[in-house]
Order: C-alpha cells, then sequence, then structure tokens
C-alpha cells in the first residue's frame, strides 16, 4: 500500500504527531467524498463542521496536508487530514477505481471543452468571469500583458501582489500564504510576458517595483511551506530576464542592485550579485565595487556587507581576491577553510586546495562540531591519491574529537582499506569504553553498544549494554539475538512489554503485539511455549479492558 501511495501510516504519524494521530482514530466514520487523483487525495471530514482536507504526496515520499479547521489553517497536519489518510490506507483494493474514475472525469471534460464551438466557449468563459471577480481580473491582466498596455498592467499586477484580502488579522497566516502565492504567481507571469516582448525596458522598472512591493509585506506573511518564496524567486529571475533583454545602464543597474542587496527587503527575493555580471558588465561591476567597499568601509563587521563583497569578487572573477576575503574571518568549524579549497580546486588549483583543507583539519582537530565535509573532502583526495595511512589518521583524528557511531564506521572503512583495523578499532573501543565507565546519566544509551552491535560482535556487546544501554540498544540485541540466546532475548522483551502496558494508543498495542511475537519465538527456541500461553492468558486478562489492545492481538494470532 505504501509503494501504491508513496505514503504509510507512519508517515501520517511523524506528519500529525503521537496526539492528532491518536485523534484522529476517531474519525473514520467521519470521512465522506473521498476522491483519490495522482498524486492527490480530497475528502470532507465532518467534525464540529465539515472540513475539507487535501493530502498531497511528497516528490521522496511522506505525505503533506491541508484542512480548513482552525487547527489545520495554523498550518498544522490535523486529525482530519490523519482520518482521511488512515482512510485511504485501508480501502487499498478501491485505490485503482477511484484514481480511473478522477481520470475519467477530467478527460469528460477535457472532451467536452473541445466539442464547444468557438462561441459557445466565449460565452461559458463569459458565464465563468460573470461570477468570479478574481477570473475576470487574471484574465484582464492577461489580455494588457499581450497587447503590452502598461498602465493596466502595473494596477493588475500591484493588485495581485496586495495581501490584505489574506491578512485576517494583519498577517497572512500559513493556511491561506497558498492562495496568496497563486495569486501572485499570475502577476509574475504577466511581467514574464512583458519582459520576453518588445517592452523589456518597462519590464525591467515595473519588476523592481513588484519586487519591493512583495520584499515589503513578506515580513507579514508566514510562508512556512515556502510557496510565497518561490513565486518571490520566479520574479527575481523575471527582472534578470527582462535586464538582459533591455540591457539598462549598467551604473544605474548597479547602484538599484547594491541598494537592494544592501536593504532588510532580499530575504523573500534571494537575488544574487553574481547572476548580474553579464548584466553589469565592467562599467556595472567597478561601480557595484565603489558602492561595497564604502559599505563595507562603513560597516566592517557588517554580516550584509561582507557577504557582497565576496559576491563581487566572485563576480570579477578574482580567484585570489575571494580567498582573501574569505581568509579574513574563517570559521572555527573549518567551513571557509572548505569554501577556499573548492575555489581553488574549480580555478585548476588542487595541490594549493588540498593544502587549505588540510589546514582546516589541522585548525579544527578539537573541535567536536567542526564541517565533517571537509573531512569528508580531504579523505576523498588522499584515497584518489592512494595515501589509504593518511585517510585512517584523518578519520581517526575526527573520530576522537566526537566519538559517534558514524565516525567510527568512518574510521573502520578507512582502516579496513588500509589493512589495520584489528589495531584501530581495539583502540577505538577502548575510548568508547571509558566514554561508557563516565556516563552516569543521558537519554542515549553509549555508542559502545552501537559500535559492537555494528560491528557484528553480539557477546561484546551484551556485556557493555549491563546497566547502561538504552531502550533502543536493548530491543536491537534482543532482535538480533533471539535465535541464538533465547533466554536473554527473552528477558528484555518481557521487560519492555511492562511499561507498555500502563499506556493506551494503537501505537502502543502494535508494539505490545510485536514484543509478544517476538518473545513467542524465544519460548519456541526454549522449549517453554506452555510458559509463554499462561503468561499470555494473564496479560489478556489484565488489559480486558483494552478492546483496541484484542483487536491488536487476535490480528496478530496472539
Amino acid at each position: 500500500m505504501a509503494s501504491e501511495l508513496g505514503f504509510a501510516e507512519d508517515d501520517l504519524l511523524a506528519s500529525a504527531g503521537e496526539r492528532s494521530f491518536e485523534r484522529g482514530l476517531g474519525y473514520l466514520d467521519a470521512v465522506s467524498g473521498l476522491e483519490i487523483g495522482d498524486g492527490w487525495i480530497t475528502a470532507t471530514v465532518h467534525g464540529t463542521e465539515a472540513y475539507e482536507v487535501e493530502l498531497t504526496e511528497g516528490d521522496e515520499g511522506g505525505v503533506f496536508g491541508d484542512c480548513d479547521c482552525p487547527y489545520g489553517q495554523e498550518g498544522h497536519f490535523c486529525k482530519h487530514c490523519v482520518a482521511v489518510g488512515l482512510t485511504v490506507l485501508r480501502q487499498a483494493s478501491a485505490i485503482p477505481r477511484q484514481r480511473a474514475a478522477a481520470a475519467n472525469r477530467t478527460a469528460g471534460l477535457e472532451a467536452w471543452l473541445q466539442a464547444l464551438s468557438h462561441d459557445e466557449l466565449l460565452a461559458l468563459l463569459r458565464e465563468q468571469m460573470t461570477n468570479d471577480r478574481g477570473l475576470r481580473r487574471r484574465l484582464e491582466l492577461r489580455a494588457a500583458s499581450a497587447r503590452s498596455d502598461l498602465a493596466v498592467v502595473r494596477e493588475r499586477v500591484m493588485a495581485l501582489l496586495d495581501v490584505r484580502s489574506f491578512a485576517r488579522y494583519g498577517y497572512v497566516e500559513r493556511g491561506d500564504a497558498g492562495a496568496y502565492a497563486q495569486q501572485a504567481a499570475e502577476a509574475v507571469d504577466a511581467l514574464r510576458t512583458l519582459a520576453a516582448g518588445d517592452r523589456a525596458e518597462e519590464a525591467v522598472v515595473l519588476a523592481r517595483e513588484a519586487i519591493r512591493t512583495l520584499s515589503q509585506t513578506y515580513g507579514e506573511i508566514d510562508d512556512s511551506d515556502g510557496a510565497v518564496g518561490e513565486v518571490a524567486g520566479d520574479l527575481a529571475e523575471v527582472h534578470l530576464q527582462a535586464c538582459g533583454t533591455a540591457r539598462p545602464d549598467p551604473a544605474e543597474t548597479a547602484e538599484w542592485l547594491v541598494g537592494h542587496l544592501l536593504s532588510d527587503l532580499n530575504d523573500a527575493t534571494d537575488i544574487d550579485l553574481v547572476d548580474y555580471r553579464k548584466v553589469l558588465g565592467p562599467t556595472g561591476l567597478a561601480r557595484v565595487r565603489e558602492l561595497v567597499t564604502e559599505a563595507w568601509r562603513r560597516a566592517p563587521n557588517g554580516w550584509v556587507e561582507r557577504y557582497l563583497m565576496e559576491r563581487l569578487v566572485k563576480a570579477e572573477g578574482n580567484v585570489d581576491a575571494l580567498i582573501a576575503v574569505y581568509a579574513a574571518d574563517l570559521s572555527p568549524t573549518g567551513a571557509t577553510h572548505l569554501k577556499i579549497a573548492m575555489e581553488l580546486e574549480a580555478a585548476g588549483r588542487e595541490a594549493e586546495a588540498l593544502d587549505w583543507a588540510v589546514r582546516g583539519l589541522r585548525d579544527t582537530t578539537k573541535t567536536a562540531n567542526a564541517d565533517g565535509r571537509l573531512a569528508d573532502y580531504v579523505c576523498t583526495r588522499y584515497v584518489q591519491a592512494g595515501r589509504a595511512a593518511e585517510v585512517v589518521a584523518v578519520r581517526r583524528d575526527r573520530f576522537h574529537a566526537h566519538r559517534s557511531l558514524a565516525a567510527y564506521q568512518l574510521l573502520r572503512t578507512a582502516a579496513e582499506a588500509a589493512g589495520c583495523w584489528k589495531a584501530e578499532r581495539e583502540a577505538a573501543l577502548e575510548a568508547l569504553r571509558t566514554d561508557a565507565r563516565g556516563q552516569h546519566s543521558s537519554w542515549y544509551g553509549p555508542v559502545l553498544v552501537d559500535a559492537l552491535l555494528d560491528d557484528g560482535d553480539l557477546d561484546a556487546a551484551w556485556r557493555a549494554a549491563q546497566g547502561c544501554a538504552d531502550e533502543r540498544q536493548w530491543l536491537t540485541l534482543a532482535d538480533r539475538s533471539k535465535d541464538t540466546r533465547p533466554a536473554d532475548a527473552l528477558a528484555v522483551y518481557l521487560r519492555l512489554i511492562e511499561p507498555l502496558k500502563k499506556k493506551t494508543g494503537d501505537r502502543t498495542y502494535q508494539q505490545v503485539a510485536r514484543l509478544l511475537l517476538a518473545a513467542r519465538t524465544c519460548h519456541q527456541h526454549l522449549g517453554t511455549e506452555g510458559e509463554f500461553a499462561a503468561y499470555l492468558t494473564t496479560l489478556r486478562a489484565d488489559q480486558r479492558r483494552k478492546p483496541n489492545l484484542m483487536k491488536a492481538l487476535d490480528q496478530h494470532g496472539l
């Protein structure tokens, strides 16, 4: 089912959280009007009122939800979204039929429209414009753009960028931001049409005004989903496109560009100075340098001023000047060293690039939060050069600076390639044993246990786990050992079941069933099936007031 839809029950739980997920279970009988298309699902859920829900599948799995209930309009994946998602997952056999029905409706509409005559289509369109003022305004804008009526285009563009009709409490809530973004996208499309024609010069001026308007209102919008930011990015692209066609005065363009970038209005559009290299040319870049240099002189510690200087030097193509700017303020994490190395490598100066990266590693040897990409960069170059021992040295230093499972795994990979893992492993495990002895309290168990599990050294992992492993580690140990150490694994399963007896909820009940199945396997290996039967009978009697738990046990044959 997950492969058919792109999401599963766990995705609904992750999106909603445990509380909303549990509440959504109570609305499974309140879902109606379910429609399933290609990547989208719509339905009505009847709660305090009838709420409209739309679910969409993520490109890489998972699910997103929109609901017009108060909680959903705040941007949350609400109980109504959960109810619709679970309803779909539990109607697997109906999905192909419902998708086919949606496709047939779309095809039927398309066929009907194609069969209408020109006059019938015009009559239909006029009827819709009469009933939908927003549609009329959008079409007016398209018409004005097509005939390059600049006055009407400007009026309509500014009206479409106006947020007031969406700002119910003085700002645009997350639930309304998507609708505003759709409206603003119409303005961008009109400007794109203008820029692509013979009115590119006017498009430059109007795009700047639109950028200022949208940027000034962006702070009043909850754009958590990024829809408005995407439209703002498109608007910036239209301005660049218009500049490329119209070729406005380079000095004046430089002044506008630097003024915009130095203001606090670039958060929405995220315009990059480097993209304007061709538009500015030597004259414009020279003017940018004057303005940015003066700005940096006035605010030498200003983040924006420094960033603009970096982008200017990048635009000018002067690698050494760019490195000098970077080197003036090296990050303690090594991130700046990596940027310098990558710039040098792109310029064909590989030896210098590696020198800078190695320097960064040296400067961050004892830094726990060092940028891991820097070590990856150096190790990749060492591997390419056949310097396996040095790869091990880098991974060893990183491991001792921050002893995590990931660092241990990287050290193991490097040392195995160099043929020295046995010695490296013992030294690494001794360091982890020292950590485990000093770990008095933590939400997580010691890395030592995870490392031994990752190595497949179960006997050592059992010894290391005593008195300090967390529940996740104990469960992993039990699962991997139930066939070889059934008595030890059984004790873990029974211990983990105990606290779950005091909890409720379908997720808890499924976990209890899963632990019981594992416990039954252990009893089978031990030849003590009778003991398991007695234990299960007692548990059912104690938990009989939880019908959903009984149902879960029945589903699993317990």
